[in-house]
């Protein structure tokens, strides 16, 4: 990384201007990813709501059974009545359907949950965080942008809490992962792998997608310099991670060759420098 690609800001004025810019790109790409997101809302809310749709028939008929135990003569005629709506397999059926709800629902929470850990802004407040956890809830949140793409491979190593800023170093692997997913024309393997350097955590994003040749490589990390097409793109990912990895005094390390694919690989010190500011 040229450390001239972007100056870190020097006056109260340039720090709030910063921290302003890193969470307005942050929401705009959350903005980008809202209609996925909403996508993977809306398949468990859909069975879900079809489920109780269907549930509420079979307690119907339920009742039915009940009712006729209150006013039959024998108990024969009860049994006529559950033989009649196939009380068994409305029995199996209402268990399979309660269990595929109840992970319905939980689905819809881990998005949530995810969506509002990711959006969440802790400011410039440093802490020991375990970096799978945000990992876990920025994949969550993309994961709309890549299932149709890539296949995920995580390829992990233990590794110890790291003091940093969970949002923005979150905001960090979205960057990296949607870029990667860009970068696969129709399908191909966004490959995740992990581990400790010394006194350092390491974190690679690898893609087997269309690559980079040394023109574009040489201009990554300007603002509002991008590759993708309309929409698709702030073009302010890459500096604002070069600006938010500056800041945790870790690097951003890249590979990339047209038609081979491109790897990111961030260096980030486990403990906090007491210089950084």
């Amino acid at each position: 990384m040229n450390d001239d690609s972007l100056q870190e800001p020097v006056t109260q004025a340039g720090r709030e201007l910063d921290v302003h810019l890193i969470h307005s790109e942050k929401m705009a790409s959350i903005g980008q990813l809202a209609a996925g997101v909403a996508h993977e809302i809306n398949n468990p809310v859909g069975y879900v709501f079809s489920n109780l749709k269907i549930m509420a028939k079979y307690i119907r008929d339920m009742q039915t059974i009940i009712d006729t135990i209150d006013t039959s003569a024998s108990l024969d005629e009860v049994k006529a009545v559950k033989r009649n709506i196939d009380y068994d397999y409305i029995k199996q059926d209402l268990e399979d359907m309660l269990g595929e709800s109840v992970y319905g629902v939980e689905t819809i929470i881990g998005i949530v949950s995810a969506l509002k850990d990711f959006s969440y802004d802790d400011g410039d407040e440093f802490k020991e965080v375990d970096l799978y956890k945000g990992l876990n809830s920025t994949l969550s949140v993309v994961n709309n942008e890549i299932k149709y793409k890539a296949e995920v491979v995580k390829q992990f190593s233990d590794l110890p809490l790291v003091e940093c800023i969970p949002s923005k170093i979150n905001q960090v692997f979205m960057n990296l992962l949607v870029n990667a997913a860009h970068a696969i024309e129709d399908s191909g393997v966004i490959t995740l792998t992990t581990g400790v350097d010394g006194d350092r955590v390491w974190f690679e994003v690898a893609d087997d997608g269309v690559g980079m040749d040394e023109a574009t490589l040489s201009r990554i990390y300007e603002p509002f310099f991008t590759t993708k097409p309309p929409g698709q793109g702030t073009g302010l990912g890459l500096a604002i991670c070069y600006s938010i990895l500056k800041k945790h005094d870790a690097t951003l390390e890249v590979v990339s060759e047209p038609g081979v694919g491109t790897t990111f690989k961030i260096y980030l010190p486990i403990k906090r420098k007491t210089s950084v500011t």
